[in-house]
């Protein structure tokens, strides 16, 4: 690495302020290095001053490519504390991977772990009674692996982890160097280690545009996708969906309209295709999406139906190529195939047309009714606006306001644009993001579907306004609400995207950067994943910076 970047590290680092444990006057940077092809490579150097510490890490920048990723951490608030308290802490902890300090198993730091190569290697493991969301984690260290794993970083054999009588725990403050810029990494408690968003409508472009790249190379030759990965675990997800095969096409639109990158299109089609040829059932003058099932049958979703008129409608707005549109009838064809007397849909079918579950997920009305709206914009159609209306109207009846469901505020928004007068959609669209906004704003994990239910429910507040029924909104803090919104759109950013910075402590990093993860559960990256917090950030985006040129 040039010596005049070096210089620069060495400011930015001597910036951080807070480099001297005074406690025992040692200094104590942690250098973090990759060629963006493999994980992290971390050496813990000590001095009783700042440019001795300093000097050992100028040694090893000088045999390190200027190509490569370099993250330079100091730790602070170093606490001793006893083995077995920690264990107790880790194992009240509610979700895994939720443990956000570095530990040292000795006072010289010899053995001293970051949080991130903690969390990158799952050495902190969940209990086997865990069931994510549902009961704590009952989080343990897993000795054997950490052993191993410092034994080849340090090149021997640390003493035995599990007979420590203390361990030092920490946090750190650092900076991170991607080959171009130096940028300063958060101390925030949700955002910790992560670059500070200091120009969000910048950072938020620069992660759906990677984030758009992410999901297109997931699509391989056949069309198909890889359908997700542990990165935590190395593990690449051998299951597969056909609902999220087309919402993933549909956010994956979303994305290249936004960017612009129209060479994606092809990938796309090759998506669409394989997904007709493989996950549609043809019944008479309908179609169906099928859903293969481990004992062989095959379930037939309403949700299915939904997600592909939306990838398809999606991918003739974005092309003005109308090729699809005798299938997307075929989809609608098949939709009163789910559809009850009482105007209630059946959620799955057998593949014989008989109901196999009247109820599956409570999202599944909301998608179809959206996926209509979406239809009747291409082609306006009277019966495709008479079971949109009897579909809204079942559900103002029934309270599904109460759900909170981001596709319902999507489609109420598209049906106020062919019913404008309808106050009861408006209510039931405030009373779904409004009798959940506690919970948005207290939420921990990243949840990228709140952000897409506030996107919707502003949008929706404007069009109130617009159209005079401003009383409606009069119980309501419209204030709160965009709070709301700005702080979940940051708070997906620094907790739910693969940022270089996060993702070199994961095999084979340069694979997961623009991807998107949950934390709770092994840092699981899949296509559903990407497909919302595109959605989401895209919606953002795009509204807040309305009729704005640069």
């Amino acid at each position: 690495m040039k010596k005049t970047i070096v210089k620069e590290l060495k400011a930015r680092v001597a910036d951080l302020g807070d480099l001297c444990d005074v406690a025992t006057g040692t200094f104590t940077l942690a250098v973090s290095t990759s060629d963006q092809r493999h994980r992290a490579e971390v050496h813990f150097f000590r001095g009783t001053s700042f440019n001795q510490a300093w000097d050992q890490v100028a040694t090893l920048m000088a045999s390190t490519p200027n190509t490569a990723w370099a993250r330079i951490d100091v730790p602070q608030a170093i606490q001793k504390i006893e083995l077995s308290r920690l264990q107790q802490q880790l194992k009240k902890l509610f979700r895994m991977n939720y443990w956000r300090r570095g530990i040292s198993f000795d006072s010289d730091f010899k053995t001293a772990l970051l949080e991130m190569e903690i969390n990158g290697h799952e050495f902190i493991r969940p209990g086997k009674g865990h069931k994510i969301g549902k009961t704590a984690s009952n989080s343990y260290l897993d000795f054997p692996a950490m052993t191993k794993y410092l034994t080849r970083r340090n090149g021997e054999q640390p003493q035995d982890l599990a007979e420590s009588s203390f361990v030092w725990t920490f946090l750190t403050a650092g900076i991170f160097y991607d080959g171009d810029k130096i940028r300063k990494l958060s101390q925030d408690v949700h955002g910790q280690g992560i670059r500070q968003l200091t120009d969000l409508n910048t950072e938020l472009r620069t992660t759906i545009t990677a984030g758009e790249a992410f999901l297109c190379r997931q699509i391989k030759d056949s069309g198909q996708f890889i359908y997700g990965y542990y990165p935590a675990r190395q593990r690449i997800l051998s299951s597969y969906n056909s609902v999220r095969h087309f919402s993933s096409l549909y956010a994956l639109l979303e994305a290249i309209n936004f960017t612009g990158r129209t060479a994606d299109l092809p990938k796309v089609k090759s998506a669409l295709q394989w997904g007709i040829k493989n996950l549609v059932l043809t019944k008479g003058d309908a179609i169906f999406v099928s859903e293969p099932r481990k004992d062989g049958s095959i379930e037939l979703k309403l949700g299915g139906q939904a997600m592909l008129m939306l990838a398809l409608c999606k991918y003739q707005e974005v092309t003005q190529d109308d090729e699809y549109l005798p299938i997307i009838q075929q989809a609608f064809a098949g939709i009163t195939s789910f559809l009850k007397p009482s105007g209630q849909f059946n959620h799955v079918l057998n593949a014989d047309l008989t109901v196999k579950d009247a109820f599956r997920i409570i999202y599944y009305e909301g998608e179809i009714t959206f996926a209509m709206a979406r239809y009747y914009e291409l082609v306006p159609n009277d019966q495709v606006a008479q079971l949109m209306q009897q579909t809204l109207d079942f559900m103002v009846a029934h309270h599904y306001g109460k759900y909170h469901d981001h596709w319902l505020s999507y489609a109420i928004n598209e049906a106020l644009q062919i019913f404008p007068a309808n106050r009861d959609y408006m209510q039931m669209g405030l009373e779904n993001v409004y009798n959940h906004l506690t919970f948005i704003e207290e939420r921990d994990t990243s949840y990228p579907t709140l952000l897409e239910l506030l996107d919707a429910a502003i949008k929706m507040t404007d069009l109130i306004k617009r159209t005079g029924n401003d009383d409606l909104l009069a119980p309501y803090d419209l204030g709160r609400l965009h709070r709301a919104w700005r702080y979940r759109a940051s708070y997906e950013l620094e907790t739910g995207s693969f940022q270089p910075e996060l993702a070199m402590y994961f095999y084979h990093p340069s694979k997961f950067v623009g991807g998107f993860f949950a934390r709770h559960d092994h840092f699981r990256t899949r296509i559903d994943d990407c497909e919302h917090f595109l959605s989401g950030l895209i919606n953002y985006y795009s509204y807040t910076n309305q009729g704005v040129s640069l």
